[in-house]
């Protein structure tokens, strides 16, 4: 798979982005939402594992805003108290409607490298509430979105996925940790009401004995077995919405 490093304009300045995708032309495209740790060669593996399903996979770094910082070693990260602190001043200045006018960009820039049809989003961490929230915000394009120990994904904020589910109309997918207090059983009790609600045709699936982070290589609690059923999960869902 070829990366190639390019800069989306949006209403705010410049964010960097990578672009993966073979030599062939992609049947279609994916934006890979980061976690709490910012684009690394981590993602990269995981965006040229998607590409090479002929997917155009775009990974646009979501704290452009504040660069430079980093870059943060997840294992690590939160083990140093003022590394911690970056990470969290970021995430904090980083908000759910930043992202989803970013989407916009994203979108745009997608159009721009000829990649102009359905588009399926897939986010980790704090990438799972804006792949939701980006589905929500951009029905007619995106018909596929995917968290994965995504976090606060109805929890009692006004940015809160659940709220925009009527919105939806792509199909959701939603893998969750066995134990995570950002995402505990009453908020998954609360998700699943709304996209019932809202007809979203949906999957919530929970990952037992499975952490917070199970799915990125990089992570201290990376479980290679549970990634591997994630993966799994992900290529049925892109293979029957996106082709």
């Amino acid at each position: 798979m070829a990366k190639r490093d390019i800069q989306i304009k949006t209403s705010d300045g410049l964010a960097k982005a990578g672009l993966f995708r073979s030599a062939a032309p992609a049947k279609a495209a994916i934006i890979l939402y980061m976690d709490a740790f910012g684009p690394r060669p981590a993602l990269d593996q995981m965006a040229e594992r998607l590409a090479g399903d002929n997917y155009a996979v775009l990974v646009p770094d979501l704290f452009y805003r504040n660069a430079p910082y980093g870059p943060f070693e997840a294992r690590t990260a939160f083990s140093d108290e003022k590394r911690k602190a970056v990470i969290t001043g970021l995430l904090s200045g980083t908000t759910q409607d930043m992202t989803i006018r970013d989407s916009g960009a994203f979108l745009n820039a997608l159009d721009a490298e000829g990649v102009t049809g359905p588009v399926g989003t897939v986010g980790y961490c704090m990438g799972g509430a804006r792949a939701l929230n980006a589905a929500a915000a951009y029905p007619g394009r995106i018909v596929a979105a995917a968290s994965f120990h995504g976090g606060n994904l109805a929890c009692d904020t006004a940015d809160s996925p659940h709220r925009k589910a009527a919105s939806i109309k792509a199909r959701v997918y939603v893998g969750t940790a066995g134990v995570d207090r950002n995402f505990p059983p009453e908020q998954a009790a609360r998700l699943a009401e709304a996209l019932r609600a809202a007809e979203v045709d949906h999957v919530i699936e929970n990952y037992a004995d499975m952490a917070h982070g199970w799915c990125v290589p990089d992570h201290s609690v990376f479980d290679a077995t549970g990634a591997e059923r994630h993966w799994k999960r992900l290529a049925t869902l892109f293979a029957e919405t996106l082709g």
